[in-house]
């Protein structure tokens, strides 16, 4: 049995860098990783997606450019196997950056494996026995496959195995209208395939509000996005050409389907019984508010312990564990502020309560909202889809929550992030300076439009 003073099981984006933390302090750590270390965001998720996002964005500002004055003479072509060479190419250098980094640091032992539980302080992979008094999980989530009619009967994609294309599907009905199948069937429409959008419920990205959903579905069908919500039905049957998608409403001939139905956590093959750490009805890992689950030494980072399915959540989580056991910090996880985006072009950046929970929680707020159109640098760019808008408590004067879709939305929306992380009451920034032009100059006026409602 080999013993080390910490365990990481899982290279995502929160235990390797508490992995390396630890080893900073003098501590022998063993970080297991069972596929390849950065997880979903370096290997399957942000940097290979917004890759593939930034080729497709290239395509259309090609396509339109006449419009700027600007005439590219022919037909303008994609060329797939270079599109997914480039994102394949930020992946690799991201990974093997970190590989790099952790052979050179003495007290870290990387072993690629599947980890097992044997009891609360000793894991097994590969054949050999760990143990240590602390043991992370930052074991991630995976692609949620439905149990469909005829869904085993097709060769479908998910979000990890279409970054892999190399050639252009005809038409891609993509099954699941929240962010990732938004940003992919939007992508792969500027590529130049025909795209279907098929959403069980009433609106696409169903955790914002009505407005904003409306305004994203028409961002989407501007461009030529087939979209088909409410769908209670959705079997699947193989075509002398594809693949035939048939719904309680529509017939849909597809070449390629993508499930984006949502993740679960990857915590059913880690002995967690042997262990004694409780999970939730979906999978999650139970934790509290330091990220501790119910066994002593024992805790649960990032996506797998269902408080965030973000990057930037799961670093934050690094950064609360790494506080609180090595710098004799009190940070909770009740204290983050969360917010998102939504990758489709323009981006929704998103912070805080919707309208529809901050009118649930009973307080009386102000809303204000302003379209893009009204926005200098959107006119100047030529790009004045969406609209801002803001909540606010109308007795403490703090900002709620936000919503920006729009030209530099997901950069916009960290002025109000900020704030709100700082407690600034939304009169304070009203007397803001902002650079001109910029879209960010919009948000002292976008505050000073707050009325009650």
């Amino acid at each position: 049995m080999k013993s080390f003073d910490a365990i990481v099981i899982g290279g995502g984006q929160a235990g390797p860098f508490l992995a390396a933390r630890m080893v900073e302090r003098g501590m022998k750590v063993a970080l297991i990783e069972r596929k390849f270390l950065g997880g979903t965001c370096v290997n399957a998720g942000c940097m290979p997606t917004k890759t593939l996002v930034a080729s497709a964005r290239a395509a259309y500002v090609a396509r339109n450019s006449a419009v700027y004055g600007v005439n590219i003479p022919g037909e303008i072509a994609i060329d797939m196997k270079v599109v997914r060479a480039r994102a394949e190419t930020v992946t690799m250098n991201a990974r093997n950056g970190l590989i790099g980094w952790f052979a050179g640091m003495d007290g870290m032992t990387v072993i690629y494996g599947h980890a097992r539980f044997e009891d609360p302080k000793t894991v097994s992979v590969n054949g050999e026995t760990l143990t240590a008094p602390r043991i992370f999980l930052n074991v991630g989530a995976r692609p949620v496959i439905p149990d469909l009619p005829g869904i085993n009967d097709i060769d479908y994609l998910t979000s990890t195995s279409i970054i892999h294309l190399d050639t252009l599907p005809r038409h891609l009905a993509v099954i699941g209208g929240s962010y990732i199948g938004l940003e992919f069937a939007q992508m792969y429409r500027r590529f130049g395939a025909e795209v279907s959008v098929i959403e069980h419920g009433p609106k696409l990205a169903s955790r914002e509000d009505e407005d904003i959903s409306d305004a994203i579905a028409d961002v989407l069908r501007s461009e030529g996005i087939d979209i088909h919500t409410g769908v209670s039905d959705i079997a699947f049957a193989r075509s002398s050409d594809g693949i035939t998608v048939a719904t309680d409403s529509a017939r849909i001939d597809a070449s390629h389907v993508l499930i984006a139905t949502g993740r679960k956590p990857n915590t059913d093959d880690l002995g967690l019984d042997a262990a004694g750490v409780i999970t939730d009805k979906h999978g999650y890992i139970t934790v509290d508010d330091t990220l501790a689950t119910n066994v002593e030494g024992i805790w649960a980072l990032g996506d797998c312990n269902g408080h965030g399915a973000f990057t930037h959540t799961s670093y934050n989580d690094f950064e609360i564990a790494a506080a609180n056991l090595l710098d004799g910090a009190d940070r909770k996880v009740s204290s983050r502020i969360l917010a998102y985006a939504l990758y489709i072009d323009p981006p929704l950046g998103r912070v805080g309560m919707t309208e529809k929970q901050a009118r649930a929680s009973g307080r009386k707020i102000m809303i204000s909202t302003r379209p893009m159109s009204r926005v200098g640098r959107a006119n100047e760019r030529g790009e004045t889809k969406g609209f801002m808008k803001v909540i606010a408590d109308a007795e403490t004067k703090k900002i709620l929550g936000a919503a920006i879709l729009g030209i530099e939305g997901d950069e916009v929306i960290h002025g109000i992030i900020d704030a709100m992380n700082a407690g600034t009451t939304y009169p304070a920034l009203q007397w803001s300076v902002p650079i001109h032009p910029t879209v960010s100059e919009l948000i002292p006026t976008l505050l000073g439009d707050l009325k009650p409602v």
